[in-house]
């Protein structure tokens, strides 16, 4: 959806243009809905990246600090 200061909102679906203001309520209703949907994803997306950042730092500290523990012998 885009607009601009002194222009209708313009809602752009599947490469058609809709005027948002004309489009029923229950219409305008799952937009919102989907304007809220999209921006959830956006954050769990964003906190996925930032687990992804945790999780290798943490593995870097284990390898680092399981260089001084002697590991099992091998069962081959």
């Amino acid at each position: 959806m885009t607009a601009t200061p002194g222009e209708n909102p313009v809602l752009t679906f599947e490469g058609k243009r809709y005027d948002l203001n004309a489009l029923p309520d229950d219409l305008k209703e799952l937009v919102r809905g989907m304007q809220v949907a999209d921006a959830q994803l956006r954050m769990h997306e964003d906190t996925l990246k930032v687990l992804a950042v945790g999780r290798q730092s943490m593995a870097m500290q284990l390898n680092d600090r399981l260089k001084n523990v002697a590991p099992m012998p091998d069962q081959g």
